[in-house]
């Protein structure tokens, strides 16, 4: 009888995991509120401590368009933390990170990411929306490709964090 390898268990998040992206998902909704496109994301030290804090603030044309949430949480988050500890930290988010929040997580030296909505889930709600134009690049696709390893663990909660999102990208 041929060896067959045990199917792995799939890694749940934690109740602390889904506390932070619930934060993430209600931060998005104020981003919302502010007329911005609802997105959100948090760094956490080892210890659970919030360092940075970061909602989308792209939107055009008064926005740049390089300002995700993610990006500017990593750079935040990179000014206030050691690299070791960066290392043992978590960025969360409320949608999967792109290609180039990827790399800004990857340059950072954040150790973690958990998201909550996939890049595919996003572009379900999202359509052909001009201002979101998804990149069909999983961040794990991203990550591999480094000489660091980064832990991901997502999607989680997608119907939450679909939520914002509702009604939002509607065309003009």
């Amino acid at each position: 009888m041929p060896h067959t390898q045990p199917t792995p268990t799939p890694f749940l998040p934690s109740p602390r995991d889904i506390a932070f992206l619930r934060h993430c998902i209600a931060l998005s909704r104020q981003v919302r509120d502010a007329g911005k496109h609802p997105f959100a994301a948090i760094v956490v030290d080892e210890n659970g401590q919030i360092v940075a804090e970061a909602g989308n603030d792209s939107l055009p044309p008064e926005g740049d368009p390089t300002r995700h949430a993610e990006l500017v949480a990593a750079g935040l988050a990179a000014r206030r933390l050691a690299p070791d500890a960066l290392a043992r930290a978590t960025l969360y988010s409320s949608a999967e990170p792109c290609a180039m929040c990827a790399g800004a997580i990857y340059w950072c030296g954040i150790g973690r990411v958990v998201y909550a909505l996939s890049e595919h889930r996003l572009l379900g709600l999202t359509g052909d929306h001009p201002e979101n134009p998804t990149f069909a690049l999983p961040c794990r696709e991203v990550f591999a490709r480094g000489q660091r390893a980064i832990e991901v663990l997502g999607p989680c909660i997608e119907d939450e964090a679909a939520d914002p999102h509702r009604g939002f990208w509607l065309h003009p």
